[in-house]
């Protein structure tokens, strides 16, 4: 498939080094198959090593001088570093933040409701950003009104969550986030 269409990725374009021909640099600093430092010599004598041992000459680091360059079987080597990168994605944690919205004269029970909601995101390990919205006149009630709204939702939650952020104005909404307790 071709990439700007949404197609996958090959691992060779995922894992990109340079390898035995494409190695151009007059010295490399060279490691063995084993690991064992081998020296600086050139570039054309590192291929030669490598070849010689039926393996390939791998690019590590372009950033050192001179660069250093490994003999091993880079097939082997690719699918280890993908099988690191599957196993670094597993342990990674996504947070999602979901978002609900309500006004200042949201009734009991709506605001019940959504708080209930909330708390069942909270329960998923999700972050909530609480907004609550003004409208035309209502903005000049934000300090009373708002505020209070706002801290009626708080005191509900407080026992299952923890509050990331307090209440604060911005623009026309008040926004709060709160998030599951560790």
């Amino acid at each position: 498939m071709d990439k700007r269409k949404g197609g996958r990725k090959s691992a060779q374009q995922e894992i990109r080094v340079r390898i035995n021909e494409e190695v151009r640099y007059p010295e490399v600093r060279l490691i063995g198959d084993d690991g064992e430092q081998l020296g600086v010599v050139s570039a054309a004598k590192a291929r030669q090593i490598a070849a010689e041992q039926g393996l390939d000459l791998v690019e590590i680091s372009d950033k050192a001088t001179p660069p250093v360059c490994r003999v091993m079987n880079y097939d082997k080597y690719r699918y280890e570093l993908k099988k690191k990168q599957q196993e670094a994605k597993k342990k990674q944690t996504v947070i999602d933040v979901k978002e609900v919205k309500f006004r200042p004269k949201t009734e009991e029970h709506d605001l019940d409701f959504k708080i209930k909601n909330i708390l069942k995101f909270v329960e998923k390990k999700s972050k909530v950003k609480i907004t609550m919205q003004f409208r035309g006149r209502e903005i000049v009630h934000a300090e009373t009104v708002g505020r209070e709204a706002i801290k009626k939702v708080a005191d509900a939650l407080r026992e299952d969550c923890v509050i990331l952020q307090e209440p604060t104005l911005e623009g026309r909404q008040m926004v709060m986030f709160v998030g599951p307790k560790p």
